[in-house]
């Protein structure tokens, strides 16, 4: 028998990144929220690699800082080693990554639930929904419990319909063994959603005494770190390095001597995989030319022996998998902590979402993280924060938050999803995102951090020191815009650096274009009277050596807004549409956009059609127009 467990206004399925950020973001925005979870014990739990960030997902943990969300403080309080990827390149494409300690990762974001206002943290597995005329109105858990809500954010991850494939072993299970969700497929297809079936993997753990460190190359982390969240202040002392080593002739042998026994090449693999991630078997099979692969040997945390084997994720058997480990370079004598295995799982597709990641079918449902077919924990805290801010706003009763792709990667993150869907596990990469010179690491908080304080996630205090911070940079560009130096000034420098000679006076902004130029440069000729943070300096440099690519990008953005605000009616019938491609009035009226712009990102559907829209709407529109009259 069932029983009345209580009222809230946010429910919260899962407690993973994504149902982390969406239960905090809830509840700061004033929601009683309540978040359940199968085991207490995993709240935030990393079951694959213990990192956060990289590219295109350092930028997300950046952006979920600047609204508000926990993902980056909370890796600042526990990374094990942070390192700035791709240095030698441009500022859009720089990308932190940090190792994480992931025992206290998880312990530092459960202590940060529990102390939340407004956030109540139980244990439960949540098996069926409750629906009322299409509207989701709470959820019951194996144990009978049903609790009410205004909105429900489901967050499961691989848990739904879980299934561990080792070899010839396969069994129902969550990741590392936890207690599959089985009853909530069913009920979330009973409720008119099409689910899919996708597949991830996770490499063997072994045992730091076993490892030769000798025959590999250290990793170490950057001297001075750099932190992903805004708030940051204090570096963690003694980070960790990982190690690098890579497969051999004898590695790719063994799997090829294998691959009867491999779930993936045998058919006992029915999900898709991530193409971005494949497993040690697809690499050798697929890129059968390459005579080695990179291994990275990164420690689990600091008061562990278990290290993680980056690039070695697979389903092979046991014996197999202990024969390839100990092919490799330095893992000679290694001992296997656990073994790898390939997951798959339920996946909703990501087509039946609004933008807002609430589903069409069921009002008030809304969907993050891994069950929307990604893969990543940043991607999965992107959505996570978005659906949270969102399932508040639906409760308070408050228009939903849509990012744009030209404000964040979280927003081109959730529009490929909810316009293109995606047929394998969907991973951010910096190539997806057409304004990626606007949506760089550096300025994640001047895209972002507005909204943040508009929706409440923001402190007014933070907000002071953010204005205060755009304030500085527009006056450093006015002063570097205002000083002129003669040419008898800037000599000895320009030479130093092998900088072509001043004929005539020049202003300091003028001389900062210059490639070999820096502001520490100008500012050894001319003193800052501003109190510069190195972010600000940051900024001023990156806005100045940059700024005829970002007006080219701003143009294409503000063309691209045009389109945004044509709005298409949710009753238009795409099938009546004279002109239009078959294959584009199905796919528009399956995914029904809610814009020009989004209809123009459909896959199949062409200029040729959006011109033939435009007609249809402006008609419409004219028609509707007279009726009003």
């Amino acid at each position: 028998m069932g029983y009345d467990a209580g009222q809230f206004d946010v429910i919260v399925v899962g407690a993973g990144h994504a149902g982390c950020e969406a239960a905090l973001a809830a509840a700061r925005m004033g929601c009683e929220t309540l978040l359940l979870t199968i085991n207490l014990d995993m709240v935030a739990f990393m079951p694959c690699n213990p990192s956060i960030g990289g590219p295109a997902k350092g930028h997300v943990v950046r952006e979920i800082d600047a609204l508000g969300g926990e993902m980056g403080r909370n890796i600042d309080k526990t990374y094990i080693q942070m390192r700035m990827l791709n240095t030698g390149k441009g500022p859009a494409v720089h990308a932190l990554r940090a190792q994480a300690d992931k025992f206290l990762y998880q312990h530092k974001m459960k202590e940060t639930i529990e102390q939340t206002d407004h956030l109540t943290l139980r244990q439960g597995l949540v098996e069926s929904l409750v629906v009322e005329d299409g509207v989701c109105k709470g959820v019951v858990t194996k144990t009978g419990a049903t609790y009410s809500a205004k909105a429900v954010v489901v967050t499961t991850g691989t848990y739904l319909r879980g299934k561990i494939i080792m070899g010839e072993l396969m069994y129902e299970s969550g990741p590392n063994n936890q207690q599959p969700a089985v009853k909530l497929s069913e009920d979330l297809r009973k409720h008119g959603l099409e689910l899919v079936r996708f597949k991830t993997g996770t490499p063997p753990r072994v045992h730091e005494d076993t490892i030769d460190f000798s025959k590999t190359s250290i990793q170490p982390g950057d001297e001075k770190p750099k932190f992903f969240s805004y708030e940051t202040k204090e570096e963690i002392p003694n980070q960790l390095p990982c190690w690098l080593t890579y497969t051999s002739e004898a590695t790719h042998q063994i799997i090829n001597d294998n691959l009867h026994r491999a779930p993936m090449f045998s058919g006992a693999i029915e999900g898709t995989g991530p193409r971005y991630c494949p497993s040690i078997e697809d690499k050798i099979v697929r890129f059968s030319d390459k005579p080695k692969h990179q291994i990275f040997l990164e420690p689990e945390g600091r008061y562990t022996k278990e290290y993680y084997v980056q690039g070695l994720s697979t389903s092979m058997p046991e014996d197999v998998q202990l024969s390839i480990l100990r092919s490799i370079p330095g893992l000679e004598k290694v001992e296997m902590m656990r073994t790898g295995y390939a997951i798959e799982y339920d996946a909703v597709v990501p087509t039946q979402l609004l933008p807002s990641l609430e589903t069409k079918v069921v009002s008030g449902l809304f969907t993050a993280g891994q069950i929307n077919g990604t893969s990543g924990y940043e991607e999965a805290a992107g959505q996570g924060v978005m659906a949270g801010i969102n399932a508040a706003r639906k409760a308070q009763g408050k228009e939903p938050v849509i990012l744009d792709r030209s404000e964040a990667y979280i927003g081109v993150l959730i529009d490929d999803l909810v316009t293109k869907g995606t047929n394998e596990p969907y991973r951010l990469l910096t190539s997806r995102a057409e304004y990626r010179l606007l949506l760089r690491h550096d300025n994640a908080d001047l895209r972002l951090t507005k909204i943040g304080h508009e929706i409440g996630l923001i402190t007014d205090e933070r907000y002071e020191l953010f204005q205060k911070k755009l304030r500085i940079v527009d006056q450093e560009l006015e002063r570097l815009k205002s000083t002129k130096v003669k040419p008898v000034e800037v000599q000895e420098l320009l030479q130093s650096l092998g900088s072509a000679e001043l004929v005539n006076s020049v202003d300091l902004l003028t001389l900062l274009r210059r490639p070999e130029i820096t502001l520490e440069h100008l500012h050894s000729l001319s003193p800052s009277p501003y109190e510069m943070t190195e972010d600000m300096k940051e900024q001023v440099e990156i806005q100045v050596k940059y700024s005829g690519y970002i007006e080219k990008q701003l143009a294409q953005v503000d063309r691209m807004r045009k389109m945004e605000k044509k709005r298409i009616p949710d009753d238009i019938r795409y099938e009546e549409i004279h002109g239009i491609a078959t294959e584009a009035k199905q796919k528009l009226a399956k995914i029904r956009p809610v814009s020009i712009g989004q209809a123009s990102r459909i896959s199949g559907v062409t200029p040729a059609d959006i011109s033939i829209l435009l007609v249809h709407l402006e008609h419409y529109n004219k028609v509707v127009a007279a009726r009003g009259q």
